[in-house]
């Protein structure tokens, strides 16, 4: 794998000359994009920017961007944050951006914006375009002042808003909501670049969508989460759910979805405090109890057990893949000394009052941990009668050597296509219509 020192500057002109799509406000040649600093540092995953799949080949991200038809919107980001006078106009401008790459991504995903060569339910696109945003902002330096925490600030209402989280609104009227939070790809080291989550394709698929049941409409919002510890610890769980938790028009139901377990789809029972220390997307390891979020309620809770209806969702006709209902746990075998000694596990039953979590059900990575922050949350907020939980999709393998492939494609249409039957099917058991 090579690196490429491909500036900003030359990323928005090469973006710009090759675009598969011309649109209204795409640069030209003549605006500024003379307001970086290439030697600013960057995080671990803006850096793969620069990385290729194989010796020679163009950089990977970039060119999923390019192929998905979003050049011309992280050329017109590069060049108009250039122009953006002060702090706030900045604030204002990368947020309004960030919120289209989402809407742009999500009318992509769902065959409303038919640009491009990549398959519509194509994930990655959306990550990679968003480090391209979170680069160009963290080398900005323009006319007037910006302190680091102005700088940190317009970093992170860019992140959340091309997540979905900033405007995420369930509609009015008599309808069962549905909050769910897919996740970025990960894993993307040691040749595995082209590598994207069937979890966040299902929440590109099913934003903004109403579906139909007996018990009335299913209406659905989502948003993606990062594979950065850091982010956890900062509180974007809480974030993105409590907004909706807390919002006008509460969801009756929420469901965290990730990547899992080759050839099955899996719905965890328990959710555990505790970080088992593997690599984030930065390279960052995290090992412990979950932390807190400032300025959230968090009821302690050493494991907390799914409400979701995962009988009505094993009973539904969804797809190619079997569906578990996954009971599994692990604890310490000592309560005083949590990661000491080997975990003890068991295959179903119930934790004692004062075992102390080493895994839940869905282990103890940030899967486990989008679902224990969620359902902390929607305890500590009195939503003891929400259905909430996780559900884990089957792998996603991505083609040696190539971006993209047949197998890759239909496989990745399987998984999302079947995520979405069992989306519907806990609507449809939770079916309980509100009135707002």
């Amino acid at each position: 794998m090579r690196r490429s020192a491909v500036s900003l500057r030359s990323c928005a002109l090469v973006l710009l000359s090759v675009s598969l799509v011309a649109g209204p406000g795409v640069a030209t040649a003549t605006e500024r994009t003379d307001c970086y600093d290439e030697s600013a540092p960057l995080t671990v995953e803006e850096r793969r920017l620069d990385d290729s799949l194989v010796p020679g080949a163009p950089a990977a991200g970039p060119e999923l961007v390019e192929r998905a038809g979003f050049g011309p919107l992280v050329t017109r980001f590069t060049t108009r944050l250039c122009e953006q006078p002060n702090a706030r106009a900045a604030a204002e401008f990368v947020e309004r951006r960030g919120e289209r790459l989402w809407e742009t991504a999500v009318a992509r995903a769902q065959g409303r914006f038919d640009h491009g060569d990549l398959d519509s339910y194509d994930d990655r696109p959306l990550y990679w375009a968003r480090l391209l945003l979170t680069r160009a902002v963290r080398q900005w330096r323009p006319d007037h002042e910006l302190v680091p925490r102005q700088r940190a600030h317009l970093l992170r209402e860019l992140d959340r808003a091309s997540r979905g989280m900033s405007s995420q609104r369930f509609p009015g009227g008599k309808a069962t909501r549905v909050m769910i939070s897919g996740f970025d790809p990960f894993g993307l080291d040691d040749g595995n670049l082209n590598r994207g989550n069937p979890a966040g394709v299902a929440a590109l698929r099913l934003d903004g969508r109403t579906f139909d049941a007996p018990t009335g409409r299913i209406t659905v919002q989502t948003v993606a989460l990062p594979v950065l510890w850091g982010a956890f610890d900062r509180g974007i769980v809480e974030h993105a759910y409590g907004s909706a938790l807390l919002g006008r028009r509460r969801p009756d139901l929420i469901m965290t979805l990730s990547q899992g377990r080759p050839g099955r789809f899996d719905i965890e029972r328990w959710a555990g405090r505790w970080r088992g220390g593997a690599a984030d997307n930065n390279g960052v390891h995290a090992t412990g109890p979950v932390p807190d979020a400032a300025g959230w309620p968090q009821p302690a809770a050493e494991f907390i057990e799914t409400t979701l209806p995962h009988r009505a969702m094993l009973a539904a006709e969804s797809g190619p893949y079997p569906v578990r209902f996954n009971t599994r746990f692990c604890s310490w075998p000592d309560s005083d000394r949590p990661g000491a000694g080997d975990p003890v596990c068991h295959e179903d039953g119930e934790p004692a009052p004062d075992a102390v979590a080493a895994s839940g059900s869905g282990e103890d990575y940030l899967s486990n941990e989008s679902m224990y922050r969620s359902n902390r949350l929607r305890l500590g907020l009195g939503g003891d009668s929400l259905a909430g939980g996780h559900l884990h999709t089957p792998v996603l393998n991505n083609p040696p050597g190539r971006l993209t492939g047949d197998r890759f494609t239909s496989d990745r249409h399987a998984i999302a296509d079947e995520t979405t039957i069992l989306v519907r099917a806990a609507g449809r058991a939770v079916g309980h219509p509100i009135v707002s």
